[in-house]
């Protein structure tokens, strides 16, 4: 990853937290202030689905040409895109426990979100059950197509065919003209940006590490 995205993805983050936690928000019944929620719930979200699909990219891309730096790519990306899951899972069970009371609801967009995630989390359980690191590698690039799919109705469509408090879904509607003014785009459009190069940045040094730790493995079971 260049250094002047590392670079911006750390100045995006900081004028986020910044404006996010001070600036202005619109005054709505029940949301309030907990409306500034939507500058880290969602861009995390946004930004598991961007990794997860640079890791659906490389499962690809190894079914094609197999490879071990484009299956370590293929699970690092999924890794991380784990990671901002987990974050936006708990950032929005936050945010759930001050509007709808508890942070839990049975919700058909929480329900569909866990789900996904565990079956992403499938993924890994698959990854360890196997020795073979080619028989390893090619099964989990197949589970991720899969389960890339998966997630896509479960998140996206199913919830807006049945009645939910989340906006966008069962009716309800989303955040728009109503609720995401001039002033929220400002900050939302570049946390969503800012936490993809974040998970990016990250998802890169994991893969340099992993290659190393690898490679002395390789190396010593060769001095072996």
């Amino acid at each position: 990853m260049k250094n002047w995205l590392k670079i911006l993805a750390v100045a995006i983050l900081l004028y986020v937290h910044t404006a996010g936690l001070l600036a202005d928000v619109p005054r709505l019944n029940i949301l309030n202030e907990t409306i500034r929620a939507l500058y880290f719930h969602v861009p995390m979200w946004f930004g598991m689905i961007f990794l997860f699909a640079g890791s659906l990219y490389h499962s690809i891309r190894y079914l094609r040409n197999p490879s071990p730096e484009i299956d370590r790519s293929s699970v690092e990306f999924a890794n991380v895109g784990m990671l901002l899951g987990i974050l936006g899972m708990l950032t929005g069970m936050l945010w759930a426990n001050y509007t709808w009371g508890s942070p839990w609801h049975g919700d058909p967009k929480q329900n569909g979100a866990a789900i996904a995630l565990l079956v992403y989390m499938a993924y890994f359980v698959l990854r360890g059950s196997i020795d073979n690191h080619e028989q390893k590698a090619r099964l989990s690039a197949v589970y991720n197509i899969f389960a890339f799919a998966a997630m896509i109705p479960l998140i996206f469509i199913i919830p807006r065919l049945q009645d939910s408090l989340h906006p966008g879904s069962g009716g309800n509607p989303g955040f728009n003209i109503y609720d995401l003014d001039n002033r929220m785009r400002l900050i939302f459009y570049p946390a969503v940006i800012g936490w993809s190069l974040v998970g990016l940045w990250i998802a890169t040094l994991r893969i340099r590490y992993r290659t190393l730790v690898e490679e002395n493995l390789e190396l010593d079971e060769n001095i072996l």
